[in-house]
């Protein structure tokens, strides 16, 4: 199994959440610029969007977007999903909103001029702040960290490089992901660390 890399973007999370799962695979870089990947090959032939992440299963089938990926290795690791009757579609619900509230902001936000960002940036901060009031228990599902804390945990960390004054208690929630062996893990082998 191959999972398909740009380092420093959202499938960080797919990786993280891949070595905290201990699911096999060997990480394959693609330069978004170029759309090629680590070793030779377009990135195209593998994804026609040309977005990371995509995963590579043995027999060649991909599959790719955050949501899609995070939820597969939440169903082969139920320790990174909430529990409960209504754990898999809470996942589901929440991986959603930072896919479309959070995530698919970053890319308006760095496209437009610095001079025109500001609505942009107050949106983020809006849902981050939103999601801060989660956190009161050390995670977004309380004291279990899940796949959906991978994924927002590179957003958050990919803000505050961004210089973003994220709301409290994300400085203490960054700082305790980021010591997870996994996340250590995954930020060396992106060069992020």
């Amino acid at each position: 199994m191959k999972l398909y890399s740009a380092p420093g973007f959202t499938s960080l999370a797919d990786h993280i959440a891949m070595l905290e799962a201990g699911i096999q695979f060997d990480l394959v870089k693609v330069d978004l610029e170029t759309k090629r990947v680590e070793g030779g090959g377009r990135y195209l032939d593998i994804n026609p969007t040309g977005y990371v992440p995509a995963l590579m299963f043995d027999d060649g089938e991909v599959m790719t977007e955050n949501v899609a990926i995070l939820m597969w290795i939440a169903d082969r690791a139920a320790e990174l999903a909430p529990q409960g009757h209504l754990g898999r579609y809470r996942l589901i619900e929440m991986l959603s909103f930072i896919a479309t509230e959070i995530h698919k902001r970053f890319p308006t936000y760095l496209a437009l001029p610095e001079n025109v960002r500001e609505p942009t940036r107050q949106q983020l901060l809006h849902w981050f702040s939103f999601l801060a009031g989660r956190l009161d228990r050390g995670y977004l599902f309380g004291e279990t960290f899940t796949v959906a804390d991978a994924y927002l945990f590179q957003l958050a960390w990919g803000a505050t490089h961004l210089g973003f004054p994220l709301p409290e208690p994300f400085d203490d929630y960054l700082a305790r992901i980021e010591k997870r062996p996994a996340v250590q893990t995954a930020l060396r082998r992106e060069g992020l660390a």
